[in-house]
């Protein structure tokens, strides 16, 4: 298994993270010495932000008010309002045309029921995660991006609303997942500002991201540096060959 200790410090080095990697998992047993969640959410995605702070454990009453969001985890025990909050929030969403019936079943959701859901920072993280979460700027979204084609060998997928529905997308699929959020989430969750969005991994392939978003990152520092200075040459008049320039470095 990976060390999430590490895994953690080398993402956040690599990418100058300012909020650490958080982990969340599905479990249909509460795996011992967790503690269950102790308050009150609007949505579920405000979850990923309360899990940069401590671990703890989640089930459907604490995800009640968010209808969606039990919906793409698959969490088993709803309460009996469920169904209607669900139906009556997807009529809202369809008057507003901001998602179409034929929209819905294409939502992604997780195939499996669990009965917890589990979240925490990934350098603490207790047991086996299933996906990480990483909220990122748009300069280390593009090193993640970068990385995430070259491990899963395809551009990586960019979604809307629902955000929460990133998570089973990355489980179902088993690759990186660009979110740009939702109205709702970024309402919700203060680190999704504008200058942020959220990227999902499968903890199964962790390592390989790690291993080239290291890499990429790197690389993507030198081309800075060599595209600024080569701007600055141009800017001052001279028209620099790509070897010239190279001596400059």
């Amino acid at each position: 298994m990976t060390d999430y200790k590490i895994a953690s410090d080398l993402i956040s080095s690599s990418l100058s993270l300012s909020s650490a990697p958080v982990a969340i998992a599905f479990c249909n047993e509460l795996p011992e010495g967790i503690p269950e969640f102790d308050g009150l959410v609007a949505a579920g995605c405000q979850f990923w932000e309360l899990a940069g702070r401590k671990v703890f454990a989640t089930s459907a009453k604490d995800h009640r008010l968010c209808s969606i969001g039990i919906h793409t985890h698959n969490i088993a025990g709803a309460p009996e309002t469920q169904e209607t909050e669900l139906i009556t929030t997807l009529k809202v969403m369809m008057t507003l045309d901001y998602v179409r019936d034929d929209e819905v079943p294409k939502i992604p959701a997780n195939k499996n029921t669990s009965a917890y859901v589990i979240y925490g920072p990934l350098d603490s993280f207790p047991c086996t995660a299933d996906v990480v979460v990483v909220f990122s700027n748009s300069r280390q979204g593009l090193v993640i991006s970068e990385a995430a084609e070259r491990v899963d060998g395809a551009t990586p997928l960019a979604m809307g609303r629902p955000a929460c529905a990133a998570i089973p997308q990355v489980i179902n699929s088993g690759n990186a997942t660009l979110s740009l959020g939702c109205c709702g989430a970024r309402a919700y969750i203060d680190a999704l500002t504008d200058m942020t969005s959220l990227w999902v991994f499968p903890i199964d392939k962790l390592s390989k991201y790690i291993e080239q978003i290291a890499i990429l990152g790197s690389a993507n520092e030198t081309l800075n540096t060599f595209h600024q200075r080569r701007k600055l040459d141009v800017l001052s008049g001279e028209e620099p060959s790509v070897a010239s320039s190279l001596e400059r470095m």
